[in-house]
């Protein structure tokens, strides 16, 4: 996994529910844990942008639903900072299904992927609709 070129705030806590943007059957997703996060004791672990994460599927087609899987996070509704100094938030928190080597099970994304997203996992900008 490349590093991300942003200050990436990271938003969402174990436990936040996120849409799911790729066409595997998965429609919401609930955040069990986060890949590679160091905190203190006691702490909840929290996710942003370009973060790999352990997902609940919550709801979706009954093949897929209540399976634990891998995600990528896509969007969140909290700003980030880039280096040219813009700030970016899109309109709604969502990840894509991926397999352990990050790259993704469904063929489509819906709606914008961040560009953060690209430079780390370059498999998700393949399929990606728009970067933004």
């Amino acid at each position: 996994m490349k590093a991300v070129s942003s200050k990436v705030t990271r938003a969402l806590n174990v436990g936040s529910y996120l849409k799911c943007a790729d066409n595997t059957g998965a429609r919401m997703l609930k955040i069990v844990s986060v890949f590679g996060y160091k905190g203190r004791r006691r702490r909840l672990q929290k996710a942003g942008i370009a973060d790999m994460i352990k997902v609940s599927v919550v709801e979706g087609d009954p093949k897929i639903k209540k399976q634990v899987v891998n995600a990528v996070i896509v969007r969140q509704r909290k700003e980030y900072r880039r280096r040219n100094g813009t700030r970016v938030k899109y309109e709604d928190n969502a990840a894509v299904i991926v397999n352990e080597f990050g790259e993704p099970r469904g063929t489509e994304i819906k709606g914008p992927v961040a560009k953060e997203v690209v430079e780390r996992f370059s498999s998700i900008g393949k399929i990606a609709t728009i970067v933004v």
